[in-house]
């Protein structure tokens, strides 16, 4: 019969000893580091017994712990909603998308990047490729009502090419809100993105192209088995993250973009939480909405990494 195993006094000691020197060592690294460990501590994990509410009937001005407790009521609520299934829908629907375009874009448009001969040329693409990620999404929205709304851009010049009879409602109709959101997303995002990879093509080892050269692969073989080999890493880790983030299908730009034709397509898990949570009052309905995004989050990162780490040998943690 296996005991166990037990760890003797000394052994505890030397583990000790072993940390303590293992500080010294890096004394300095923890003393830089200290103010940002106080910042996280007060502001991100000190805020979260505020997750207790959750299971409260929680109102503002009344102490947290004073208040009902309902066990899990809010879930319960949340689940049995006339609403759940369409907002679940949406949220896996528009993450997805996210996904599969979302987060092959960036790879592509490094590898082309990494094509590029011109210097001037490649910088100015890159540069104008991530610019996007710096603008708000409200003067998103505004471009994107000066170009897909029915009097903008695109709908004049396709009357005017005589494509069209009447305006197309790109904004105004569900069916093309799916769409116009993902695209959106990838012209905003993927040039920010693509810089992570750029930085992996960058540490590829030299010799292995010449490897490559010697072998007689071209171009399109050294992409493919030289530097999509090399980045995996940085591609798996990264795709780990992004299924972690799945109901994480955005918020600003459902608010601002979508309206009550488009309420069906564009109503997802945090606009739920807001205008059912928040605007209405209701803190511990918005808080259990909440908690259960971040667990499931949490568990879909875990079971990505696990998978990973068998099937691939690579993982987070």
């Amino acid at each position: 019969m296996n005991a166990g195993v037990v760890h003797t006094p000394t052994q505890r000691k030397s583990r000790f000893d072993l940390i303590k020197r293992t500080l010294y060592k890096e004394r300095q690294l923890w003393l830089i580091s200290i103010p940002m460990i106080i910042w996280v501590a007060i502001f991100c994990y000190l805020p979260m017994y505020g997750i207790i509410i959750a299971f409260m009937n929680y109102f503002p001005g009344k102490p947290i712990l004073g208040s009902e407790w309902v066990g899990f009521l809010h879930f319960k609520t949340f689940f049995h909603s006339p609403d759940f299934w369409h907002v679940l829908r949406n949220t896996l629907a528009i993450s997805g998308l996210g996904i599969v375009f979302g987060f092959t874009a960036p790879i592509v448009l490094a590898l082309l990047l990494n094509e590029l001969r011109g210097r001037i040329f490649k910088r100015f693409v890159q540069t104008v490729s991530y610019l996007p990620h710096f603008i708000s999404w409200v003067v998103v929205a505004s471009i994107l009502f000066a170009t897909l709304g029915n009097e903008g851009f695109v709908n004049d010049m396709l009357m005017r090419l005589g494509f069209i009879d009447k305006p197309i409602a790109f904004l105004g109709e569900g069916k093309y809100f799916w769409g116009v959101l993902t695209t959106t997303n990838i012209w905003k995002d993927v040039g920010w993105s693509t810089i992570i990879y750029l930085s992996a093509i960058a540490g590829v080892d030299s010799e292995l192209f010449d490897a490559g050269k010697v072998d007689g692969l071209g171009r399109f073989g050294m992409v493919w088995h030289i530097i999509l080999p090399s980045i995996r890493p940085t591609i798996v880790l990264l795709f780990i993250l992004g299924i972690g983030g799945i109901l994480n299908a955005g918020f600003e730009q459902q608010l601002l973009i979508g309206n009550s034709q488009t309420r069906e397509y564009h109503e997802v898990i945090d606009t739920y939480a807001y205008k059912y949570g928040i605007q209405l009052g209701n803190y511990s309905y918005g808080a259990a909405i909440g908690l259960l995004k971040g667990v499931i989050s949490l568990v879909l990162v875990l079971t990505a990494n696990r998978i990973s780490k068998k099937a691939l040998d690579t993982s987070i943690l």
